[in-house]
C-alpha cells in the first residue's frame, strides 16, 4: 500500500489521476480501476472507493482485500498486484451491503463490476453496462413456463431467437446469462456480424446446481421429454435437431455428460472450466479438487464410447491451476474417442466474467 505522503497533490499521478485525493476536483476526473506495468511483470492496480471503510471482494482469484484511507479524507485506495492477461468480476463489500464500483462503466448485475488489466484480450458484442448508464438490457419476451415432473418444481424458461432463430443453444444457469452478463445482445451482435449462424438461445435456470448438474440422467431426460417439447409449443422458431449445450462450472460438467449418456439428443458442447474433479462422493471430501484427476468424466471417456460426430469446445481460466491437470485430461481423452475437440485458455480464473468471450466463439465452433 501507498503511505500517506505530504505530497497529496501527486498522490496517484503515476496512475495518471492528477489532483489531491478527496477533493471535488479528484472525484470528477477519478477514473478507476486503472493499471500500470509492475516490477518483475504484470500490473499493479489501482481501486478507489468513497465513502466508508471497505474492502474489495475478488471472485475466485484473491482472497478479499482491505482498502486504506487517504489521510481523514472519504478516498479509500488499494493498489493490488495482478497477473499478465486476467479478466475478474469484483465488488466492494462496506459492512454488509456489496457494492458495484460506480468509477466502472463495465458491470455485471446490479452489484459487480469487472476489471481487466491491459493485456487481457478484448470481448467484443459484450454492451458495457454498469453504474452511472442508462441502458437498459432488454430481455427475452418469448418464455414458457416449466412445472418439470420428473425434477419438480417450477421454472420461467425464456426463449430468444437470435437472427430469427435455428439449432437450439441451450444455456445453463441461464438467469446467469440472462441478469448478470448479457448474453441476449451479446448474441444478437455475434450473429448480425456473421460470426455465427442464426440460433435459438434457451436460458434455463439452475434451482439446485450442485444436485441437478452433477452427473444426473434426470435432468437430461427431463430435458428432452418435458422441455423441449415446449419450446416446440413457443411458436419461436427452432431447429430442435441440433442442439448445442453450453455450461460453465458444474454446468460445464454436466452439459459434456448429456453429450456422453444421451447422444441421440445433443450434437456439440462449449464447456467453460468444467468442473471434472466431480465424483459421486467428492463433496465429502475434504478436499474435493484433491480426487482422482478427471473424476468421474474421466472414467467414462476411458470405456472409449464413441464420441465420432460431436463437437466439443473446452476452454479454462489460464489462472485456474488446480482446474488445468482434471480439465486437461479429459480434454485428451475426448480426443481419444472420436469427438471434434477444440482446446482453448480464457485470461481469467473461475468467473464468467473471462468465460463470456469463449462462449459466443465457442457455440459457434460447435455449430460449423
Amino acid at each position: 500500500m501507498r503511505p500517506v505522503t505530504a505530497d497529496t497533490e501527486n498522490a496517484f499521478t503515476g496512475f495518471g489521476l492528477p489532483g489531491e485525493p478527496g477533493t471535488e476536483e479528484f472525484w470528477a476526473a477519478a477514473e478507476a480501476p486503472v493499471s500500470v506495468p509492475a516490477e518483475g511483470g504484470g500490473w499493479t492496480t489501482l481501486f478507489l472507493w468513497r465513502g466508508s471503510a471497505a474492502s474489495i471482494d475478488f471472485e475466485s482469484w484473491s482472497e478479499p482485500v482491505p482498502l486504506s484511507r487517504w489521510g481523514d479524507t472519504d478516498c479509500w485506495y488499494a493498489e493490488v498486484r495482478m497477473p499478465a492477461r486476467l479478466r475478474v468480476t469484483y465488488r466492494f463489500l462496506v459492512g454488509d451491503a456489496a457494492h458495484a464500483d460506480p468509477l466502472n462503466p463495465v458491470g455485471a448485475g446490479g452489484d459487480r463490476s469487472i476489471a481487466a488489466t491491459p493485456d487481457a484480450p478484448p470481448q467484443p458484442h459484450w454492451p458495457v453496462v454498469g453504474p452511472g448508464t442508462d441502458v437498459v438490457l432488454p430481455l427475452p419476451r418469448p418464455r414458457v413456463r416449466w412445472a418439470g415432473e420428473r425434477l419438480g418444481g417450477r421454472r420461467t424458461v425464456r426463449i430468444h431467437p437470435a437472427g430469427g432463430g435455428g439449432p437450439v443453444v441451450l444455456l445453463l444457469d441461464g438467469d446467469d446469462w440472462l441478469y448478470l452478463h448479457p448474453a441476449m445482445t451479446a448474441f444478437d451482435s455475434a450473429v448480425a456480424h456473421g460470426e455465427m449462424p442464426a440460433v435459438t438461445l434457451v436460458f434455463l435456470p439452475a434451482q439446485a446446481r450442485d444436485a441437478e448438474f452433477g452427473c444426473r440422467p434426470e435432468l437430461w431426460e427431463a430435458i428432452r421429454d418435458e422441455l423441449l417439447p415446449l419450446v416446440a409449443e413457443s411458436g419461436v422458431p427452432a431447429d430442435r435437431d441440433r442442439l448445442v449445450v453450453a455450461g460453465q462450472s458444474l454446468g460445464g460438467l454436466s452439459a459434456l455428460y448429456a453429450a456422453l449418456e444421451f447422444p441421440d439428443l445433443v450434437s456439440g458442447v462449449a464447456c467453460q472450466s468444467g468442473s471434472f474433479w466431480w465424483t459421486p462422493d467428492a463433496a465429502d471430501l475434504a478436499d474435493p479438487m484433491g480426487g482422482p484427476v478427471g473424476g468421474a468424466i474421466a472414467a467414462r471417456l476411458r470405456e472409449r464410447p464413441d464420441l465420432s460426430g460431436l463437437r466439443l469446445a473446452f476452454d479454462v481460466g489460464e489462472h485456474e491451476t488446480r482446474m488445468l491437470p482434471h480439465c486437461g485430461l479429459v480434454e485428451t481423452l475426448a480426443e481419444q474417442a472420436g469427438a471434434a475437440v477444440r482446446v482453448s485458455r480464457s485470461a481469467s480464473g473461475h468467473d464468467r466474467a473471462g468465460w463470456r468471450h469463449a462462449l459466443l466463439r465457442d457455440v459457434a465452433w460447435a455449430l460449423a
